[in-house]
């Protein structure tokens, strides 16, 4: 039975690896959001500098081990086999919801993760243990769990929210008003000035809290307390004169600086603070063994006042971990998709929207709305403008949605302040002794920021709110999921340790490889060769051209989306309409993501090619007909299907089949003209109008005749007439099509 626990250190250290992968995974968004963002300084070496930060924060976060060992509950109360089975648990459910969350993309708090995890687990067994004795009830919990602690960290989240989000943004409002976004002479006036509140914020927040517990922040220690005022003006000083000469001597902005220096500090703050996140539990674990195994006494009975001790962190195991930390930075997939996250809401320019919006962001929106022009009816014109005019973007070429994506996300000002701001923020709770989470306030800064910089227009605010929104939420279901799961895990573990520890450790393997299986399919789509493809052209002729390709397209999806709705309502496969009514709704958005694209189509076309926009528009309008003709027919078809009515008679079946042969036909022709270029024959094609609509007329007179005397189903005859006369529809709106690209053609 001993040997269990030896196995069970041992999980825990394979455990803290995996811990360290998700984490970082998640938490990389805190120091790489704003250089990435801006774009200031090469990729390449913001990994090394990040890389650097990491790295020195590992080896350097001995002081910080605590929280795991006594922060959230009281050791001595607790037996060793109590303690190794809520570690157990904990690990377990960290790893599971820290990997959750990097596969959706959203950022989390790991810091709140695992003080909620032990929270639960540890809650648990203590109820257990209430349970197991006698004279004990559910009040008496207090003497187990340090709530006092709990609530205090649970404030510290909320406060540090709206804290970031409220200084972020009167920060980055401020700077703009300043420097505007033609900031390049203003930061030849102002630029030292503003490197040196801007460095010597960061550089205060590094000692703070990045190495706060290391052996040169004790060095430094006694020059620092009492004296901080005194250090932060000679740190103005002397870093105001460093800018004014690095912009001299190099002839670039002290921005770049700002933001090479505040990405390494972040990510300093980060590994030193957070480490133990990852690996404070094993560690704990570790410690707890050596002082049981030692002892003699049985599992059960040793209690564990020994955690109340300080014991420093092994420099060997801080070494291999900032060594894994920084391997994951480089390696991780999963660190950029939680990172476009962050970019996405923060984005300068109209881009692809990653979230849908929902009541609450429209309500939202619609009230800071109404509130705006409340307050603007009441500030004078000319002060408006004069604020307006600092938010006035440089005149540049209008990029549409996919070139957004490729350009920086904002410029060097909001990715400074972003820095500045998120250090100071977390140095004055450090000093404070205040806790908060240091992703919780670098993506609220970072919100903030966008918010102020008018980043969330009119266009993308219902979008970026909803966002926003959907990441504050996921934080709340961090702490309660991580609560609730741990300590179900860490109560099935009690219930039969031998037996569901290894079963849990198969499912933890199962769902992270799951997991990593089905984000690598996703990270490795590439672009659908069958998608349609936006016009790029600036000329007439160019759009023609490029509009074949698309007219191609849809009009081969649509002879199999057409053929698959008949074959699955004559067979009455419930499952093949529902594939066709998402091939439609593929389509359909395809189509509209065309739509979408026409302001940036007119304001790229040449002066003299004004006659293209109207041809691609008029081209898209009949594209649209065709989509929602498809739907209804796709639509209608599976409701009747999957309601169970009445099969189509043999003689509709059939009817229908002899429709779908002439389009199928008409639809090759049609494909055919346009893979080959030979539009010339499109006369061809338009000259076969007036038969297959003659056909579909036909059955319609048909199907009038057999109501009258055979046709019993009420449901089947509308199912009927409702496929024939949208089908009418969807030729009709193939010809138009045909008929303006060749008209068009003939006249360039």
């Amino acid at each position: 039975m001993d040997n269990i626990y030896l196995l069970m250190l041992v999980a825990l250290t394979i455990l803290a690896i995996a811990d360290i992968v998700v984490g970082v995974s998640n938490d990389a968004i805190n120091f790489l959001n704003s250089a990435i963002g801006s774009k200031a300084i090469s990729l390449r070496t913001i990994m090394i500098v990040a890389s650097l930060g990491i790295f020195i924060g590992a080896v350097y976060s001995s002081g910080m081990m605590e929280v795991a060992r006594k922060g959230i509950f009281v050791p001595a109360m607790f037996t060793f086999d109590e303690i190794m089975m809520i570690f157990m648990a904990v690990m377990i459910t960290d790893i599971l919801l820290l990997d959750f969350f990097n596969t959706l993309g959203l950022p989390t708090s790991t810091t709140v993760s695992i003080v909620f995890n032990l929270l639960g687990a540890a809650i648990v067994i203590s109820l257990i243990k209430i349970g197991a004795t006698d004279g004990k009830s559910i009040a008496d919990i207090g003497e187990y769990i340090n709530t006092a602690k709990a609530i205090e960290i649970i404030s510290g989240i909320l406060m540090s929210v709206v804290i970031a989000f409220s200084v972020g943004a009167l920060v980055q409002w401020v700077s703009r008003r300043i420097f505007t976004f033609h900031f390049d002479k203003k930061m030849k006036h102002f630029g030292a000035i503003f490197g040196g509140i801007a460095l010597s914020a960061i550089l205060y927040f590094i000692f703070m809290k990045g190495l706060k517990g290391s052996p040169f922040y004790k060095d430094l220690k006694g020059y620092l307390d009492g004296n901080e005022y005194l250090v932060i003006a000679i740190s103005l000083v002397v870093f105001t004169l460093f800018s004014y000469a690095f912009q001299k001597i190099t002839k670039k902005s002290i921005l770049l600086v700002v933001i090479a220096v505040g990405t390494f500090g972040l990510a300093l703050a980060f590994s030193g603070n957070d480490l133990v996140n990852f690996i404070g539990v094993p560690m704990a674990a570790f410690h707890s063994y050596e002082a049981w195994s030692v002892s003699g006494v049985p599992a059960t009975e040793f209690t564990m006042e020994i955690l109340d001790k300080k014991m420093p962190a092994e420099p060997f195991l801080l070494f291999i971990a900032g060594g894994i930390m920084v391997a994951t930075l480089w390696f991780s997939k999963k660190a950029k998709t939680v990172a476009e996250t962050e970019l996405s809401l923060s984005r300068q320019n109209d881009t692809h929207e990653k979230f849908e919006p929902n009541m609450l962001s429209r309500g939202i929106v619609k009230g800071t709305t109404w509130l705006s022009n409340a307050i603007s009816s009441v500030i004078p014109t000319a002060t408006q403008n004069r604020i307006n005019a600092s938010f006035t973007k440089p005149d540049t070429k209008h990029l549409t949605k996919d070139q957004s994506i490729d350009a920086p996300a904002f410029d060097m000002i909001r990715a400074s302040v972003n820095l500045m701001v998120a250090g100071v923020l977390i140095s004055i709770a450090t000093s404070m002794k205040l806790p908060l989470s240091t992703t919780y306030v670098t993506f609220m800064v970072a919100m903030g920021t966008s918010l102020a910089d008018r980043a969330w227009g009119r266009e993308s605010a219902v979008y970026r709110v909803a966002g926003v929104l959907n990441v504050i939420g996921g934080w709340f279901f961090t702490a309660f999921g991580a609560l609730i799961a741990a300590g179900t895990v860490v109560f099935l573990i009690s219930w039969n340790k031998t037996v569901m520890i290894p079963i849990l450790l198969l499912i933890t393997i199962i769902l992270l490889v799951r997991n990593y299986l089905s984000h690598k399919k996703k990270s490795n789509t590439n672009v659908d060769p069958k998608s349609l493809k936006k016009s790029e052209s600036s000329t007439v002729q160019g759009i023609i051209t490029e509009s074949a390709d698309n007219i191609s397209n849809v009009v081969s999806r649509t002879n199999k989306i057409y053929t698959d709705v008949l074959k699955g309502l004559a067979k009455e496969d419930s499952k093949k309409l529902k594939k066709t009514r998402k091939g439609v709704e593929k389509l359909d958005e395809e189509v509209e993501d065309l739509r979408d694209n026409i302001f940036y189509l007119i304001k790229n076309l040449d002066e003299t090619s004004v006659r293209g926009s109207s041809f691609y528009i008029t081209i898209l309008a009949y594209l649209t007909d065709m989509t929602q003709s498809l739907e209804f027919i796709s639509k209608k078809s599976y409701k009747h299907i999957n309601n169970n009515h009445r099969k189509l008679k043999f003689n509709q079946i059939k009817d229908l089949q002899e429709i779908d042969d002439s389009l199928e036909a008409l639809l090759n022709e049609i494909e055919e003209v346009f893979n080959s270029r030979k539009f010339e024959r499109i006369s061809y094609v338009l000259s076969r109008k007036e038969e297959i609509i003659t056909l579909i007329t036909n059955k319609i007179t048909k199907q009038i005749e057999r109501t009258r005397t055979e046709e019993e189903s009420p449901k089947n005859t509308s199912l009927y007439f409702n496929i024939l006369l949208e089908t009418k529809d969807l030729v009709t709106s193939i010809m138009n099509l045909m008929d303006e690209y060749y008209t068009s053609y003939k006249k360039e």
